[in-house]
């Protein structure tokens, strides 16, 4: 049962990245790359035979943080309802993170945001980034950097959404889901990405309610 549920919530981040946030079709292989090495670590590092939430490894160095930065920049222009260029200060950072050089990239976006606190979008690559760099693990540090993007921009999706993947990717689907709720619920009714992400929701609520079995 675990492995159904694994296997349906990357094919169901795949649906939203690729047909409701629009990601350029460019980009889909790097998405598809790193969900299939996602599915790989999950083969090499969990138990499927025990009980509790899968703890599923992070796409490998040169799939994961290429997926990722397709997804927020993807998020950020339909937050923005903008077909605008990536951010010219992520530029070289998202760079390295595609490469998989998770601490270069956290290193130089320290200093975007040192430069520019109010960039919520440098503060949610950041976080990103020192996830990755833990192996999928929010840490303090990555908790942090979340956080000081929802103060940036309290009306963004983007640190909701991304500390909750975050968290459901590490093993922790119920906090995940809060956080993927109030983020949902804050958004205004019209928002372009609101749909996308209740559809979410839906479906995290079906695989957790699989994955708890029939009640005795």
């Amino acid at each position: 049962m675990i492995w159904v549920w694994v296997i349906a919530l990357s094919l169901a981040v795949f649906a939203l990245l690729a047909f409701v946030l629009k990601v350029e079709r460019k980009g889909w292989e790097a998405i598809g790359a790193a969900l299939a090495l996602g599915l790989a670590g999950f083969a090499f590092q969990a138990t499927p035979s025990q009980p509790g939430a899968p703890k599923a490894a992070v796409a490998d160095r040169n799939g994961g943080g290429a997926a990722l930065v397709e997804e927020r920049q993807a998020l950020a222009r339909l937050a923005s309802q903008k077909s605008a260029q990536p951010d010219r200060w992520l530029l070289t950072p998202d760079a390295m993170t595609r490469n998989g050089d998770y601490a270069d990239s956290a290193s130089l976006l320290r200093k975007v945001v040192e430069d520019n606190p109010g960039n919520a979008e440098a503060w949610v690559a950041l976080g990103n980034n020192l996830a990755l760099h833990a192996d999928g693990t929010p840490t303090p540090a990555a908790l942090y950097a979340y956080r000081q993007a929802a103060v940036a921009d309290p009306a963004s999706p983007l640190p909701g959404y991304f500390l909750g993947l975050a968290l459901i990717r590490s093993g922790q689907p119920a906090e995940g889901r809060a956080l993927w709720v109030d983020t949902y619920s804050r958004a205004p009714a019209d928002a372009a990405w609101r749909p996308g992400l209740g559809a979410m929701v839906q479906k995290l609520d079906e695989m957790m309610k699989e994955q708890a079995g029939p009640r005795p």
